[in-house]
């Protein structure tokens, strides 16, 4: 969660060390994993060694991005030294990981703004444009990619790679459920929750629908720092 208006000398200094993709890397991992990870499993996760991803890791913690501590990993205690542990941090710095795109909402109100029937409300011409918006946006994707009839498992598939570009953090839950784990509108939600979800709910049924993807609906699944909607299986 890592935005702000005004770059300060930590933000300039985690954007340095975010430079280098293996430490890029197990940030991105350490963040997707929503649980405490070891050096080990880091060191895996972008294939270096144990030794090199300490560095890495310990890194990253000077820069603010995690936070380390020492606990036995998966909660089995071992004979000998306890391990280090490490774990994403609220930090706020000048860039976003993922990143937010305020100006996808701004787009989509203002949209709404100009194009309002007379038998519309507000809200109503938002929701209507949301889904025009994602329509849009998964017909295009359509057309690109050409992918013929979608059961549920590749629509999902289709659907994690477009989402990611947009911000959403799309996790593969099963092989029928991608949870979106970021909200790309977040630093709006908490002025008006209600309309910020209703929007994003409609601008993902939308972009299911002009994809084409049938076998998968979005539907408004809330939990605490994520994205309120869920992809999954009809």
């Amino acid at each position: 969660m890592v935005s702000s208006d005004e770059p300060t000398a930590g933000s300039m200094a985690a954007i340095a060390v975010l430079a280098d993709d293996l430490r890029r890397g197990m940030y991105e991992f350490i963040r997707r994993a929503r649980r405490p990870i070891g050096r080990d499993e880091a060191a895996a996760a972008v294939g270096i060694s144990r030794k090199l991803a300490a560095f890495h890791l310990d890194k990253l913690v000077d820069a603010g991005l995690l936070c380390a501590r020492f606990e036995p990993v998966g909660g089995i205690r071992k004979v000998g030294r306890t391990p280090k542990v490490y774990e994403p941090t609220d930090a706020h710095i000048g860039v976003s990981i993922p990143p937010r795109r305020p100006d996808l909402l701004a787009d989509i109100l203002l949209d709404a703004v100009l194009t309002e029937g007379d038998q519309e409300t507000a809200i109503e011409a938002a929701m209507r444009t949301a889904h025009e918006r994602g329509h849009r946006l998964g017909a295009e994707e359509r057309i690109r990619s050409r992918p013929g009839r979608l059961g549920a498992e590749r629509a999902l598939t289709r659907t994690e790679d477009v989402l990611a570009r947009y911000g959403f953090e799309p996790d593969r839950e099963t092989p029928t459920c991608v949870r979106l784990r970021n909200c790309p509108f977040h630093p709006l939600t908490a002025r008006s929750p209600q309309l910020v979800c209703g929007l994003n709910h409609a601008f993902l049924r939308g972009f299911l629908a002009g994809l084409e993807a049938r076998s998968v609906e979005a539907v408004l699944e809330p939990r605490p720092g994520e994205c309120c909607v869920a992809l999954r299986s009809t």
